[in-house]
């Protein structure tokens, strides 16, 4: 079943995706952290700058560098605390949906060096959307925790990145366990997958270069999709 979005409560922005990770950490010249492994991390966004699909963006203040991030997101339908992380915790689900979570990374970067945050960097633009998807509709495509969803990013029409969600290192019932642990889940939070490798400018520049892939500029189209939920799109406002 297909319906639209609740109002966001929260959103929980996960590290899933271990390329996107390793490449992150490399751009820092840093190696992998072996933490990673032990739990899955994630950190609070800001319900407020949520914004609709074909809603336009816009670089925050003092920003050059403005980056997309795709991401798969469930959203939680009823109030939890303490999930186990088996295909139980699938049944406090609503549903999944396609998350942008725009990025400023010069601001990003200011922020992260510090060893705290991102917020800035962060907080000022969401995209959620377009359909809240329930689980079955895409129950053929879940297998051992991870839903096996091709999800593409393109810009201006040009396919600029490809993926798969099945390639989340942490399932979704752990990313579900571990967001409730010791606290209350409420209808309307947000769990962001974090983004799929190759899946934001600061990793196709890492490989392909700057000059091929610069950072989103104004008027610019940028579009999600993932296989069974639908397309995103976003203008960057001028």
């Amino acid at each position: 079943m297909r319906t639209s979005l609740p109002a966001v409560a929260s959103i929980r922005d996960f590290y899933a995706f271990e390329q996107h990770v390793k490449t992150a950490l490399k751009l820092r010249g840093r190696d992998m952290v072996p933490e990673w492994y032990e739990v899955p991390v994630f950190y609070f966004s800001n319900p407020a700058g949520v914004i609709g699909p074909d809603e336009p963006v816009w670089a925050p203040r003092g920003s050059q560098a403005l980056d997309f991030e795709l991401e798969i997101a469930c959203v939680i339908g009823q109030d939890c605390r303490d999930v186990p992380a088996d295909d139980r915790a699938l049944e406090v689900v609503a549903g999944f949906t396609i998350m942008n979570d725009w990025s400023a990374r010069d601001l990003q970067r200011k922020e992260m060096a510090v060893g705290l945050g991102p917020s800035k960097g962060k907080d000022f633009a969401t995209t959620l959307g377009p359909e809240l998807v329930t689980l079955d509709e895409l129950s053929d495509r879940y297998r051992e925790g991870r839903l096996h969803l091709e999800m593409t990013a393109a810009i201006n029409g040009r396919i600029v990145s490809r993926g798969n969600s099945g390639a989340m290192h942490w399932t979704w019932p752990q990313l579900i366990s571990h967001a409730s642990r010791d606290t209350r889940l409420r209808p309307g939070d947000v769990l962001g997958s974090g983004t799929v490798g190759t899946g934001c400018i600061l990793e196709l520049s890492l490989v392909h270069g700057s000059d091929r892939y610069p950072w989103l500029r104004p008027g610019q189209q940028v579009e999600l999709e993932i296989e069974g939920i639908g397309t995103l799109r976003n203008r960057v406002g001028t």
